[in-house]
């Protein structure tokens, strides 16, 4: 990592954030799957061992021997850009960034001890200077808010599984651990990207990121409020026999669709939240400490509870049903899987005279 400051200067004039905590932008989703998986049994057990032994130093010269380190001399845009994001968010090392030859449109960030950012060629390849700064500033919001660290361990378990079997959890607990960390990290995207918009203070180029990475260098051809309404349509989605299949789909991934992650993102920015954020109005680091655990977990099920209250899918609006004591569950539950109430359904004819 590098500590130089002395042109960390954004390339056109945009709002800076002194001291901004990562709590500012971090979904309630985020925090509460991260406390969720740190309370998973045996999580910290694998945690110990696999920071003891990953070789990170050998993660670290792989990158630095294959890929090409972004620097002044090199991929100077984007190390501009890089420069330009740790600046607004106020982190004061800017991160190592390679760029490795991959045609899928790909970013992360990684590391244990101090975090690496990595982007493919395809992506790019894919996106635009503002697009692009976007991705740059999706990044360093992971690595500003920790999560590079159980990134790192996530792709080691998933990439080394069968090298991971001596741990005294047997494959079925890392299995679940794994399951864990993907449903932290799918959450964590949300938390990214908006510290995207953060840096990049452009909502159409966020939008325009997301839809590529859906859809390819055809914007020409690609809408917004139709890339949106899909995300509507994807929520609401039929019956549950939809929404069970929703949950079979993700669970291999480790980013939600871009759809979600496109409405999500569109949905935060027309929040108070953002707006006092952008107004300089936003949690600082220095209060991290004092921050209460409770509050937290208060925001979090407050989060939750609106999501049910709110939601158009029908496993999460039969779930509010079911807290909310309503009627007739049974027969809610049948029409839910079927798509609608049975015209001869008991109830659904003319009142007996």
């Amino acid at each position: 990592m590098s500590d130089d400051t002395r042109t960390n200067e954004p390339s056109r004039r945009r709002r800076r954030f002194p001291g901004i905590s990562s709590r500012a932008y971090e979904h309630p989703a985020d925090r509460s799957a991260l406390v969720a998986l740190r309370k998973l049994t045996g999580f910290d057990t694998v945690f110990k061992a696999l920071s003891g032994l990953l070789p990170e130093r050998s993660l670290r010269l792989l990158y630095l021997s294959d890929s090409v380190r972004v620097s002044d001399e090199q991929f100077t845009h984007l190390h501009t850009m890089l420069r330009d994001a740790c600046y607004i968010l106020d982190l004061a090392k800017v991160p190592a960034m390679y760029v490795t030859q991959n045609p899928q449109p790909n970013a992360m960030c990684i590391g244990l001890d101090e975090p690496i950012i990595v982007v493919t060629t395809g992506l790019v390849e894919l996106l635009d200077e503002e697009e692009m700064r976007a991705v740059v500033g999706h990044e360093v919001g992971h690595a500003l808010s920790g999560h590079s660290v159980y990134r790192t361990v996530l792709l080691f378990l998933t990439g080394l599984a069968t090298k991971v079997a001596w741990i005294p959890l047997g494959n079925v607990a890392v299995l679940a651990i794994v399951t864990a960390l993907r449903e932290w990290f799918r959450k964590s995207e949300l938390s990214a990207d908006r510290a995207g918009l953060l840096v990049g203070q452009d909502l159409r180029a966020s939008m325009r990121g997301l839809m590529k990475i859906a859809g390819g260098n055809h914007l020409h051809e690609m809408n917004v409020d139709a890339f949106l309404a899909q995300a509507d349509e994807y929520e609401k989605a039929g019956d549950l026999r939809d929404s069970v299949l929703k949950i079979l789909n993700v669970l291999p991934r480790s980013h939600p669709f871009t759809t979600v992650r496109a409405a999500e993102l569109k949905s935060w920015s027309e929040t108070r939240d953002y707006q006092r954020t952008m107004d300089g109005h936003y949690p600082r680091r220095e209060e991290d400490k004092e921050t209460s655990v409770t509050d937290s977990f208060r925001e979090s099920a407050a989060h939750y509870a609106d999501t049910v209250r709110t939601s158009k899918d029908p496993l999460i609006k039969l779930v509010g049903d079911i807290a909310g004591g309503a009627g007739d569950l049974g027969g809610k539950l049948r029409d839910k899987f079927t798509g609608g109430a049975r015209s001869d359904a008991p109830g659904t004819g003319p009142a007996p005279e």
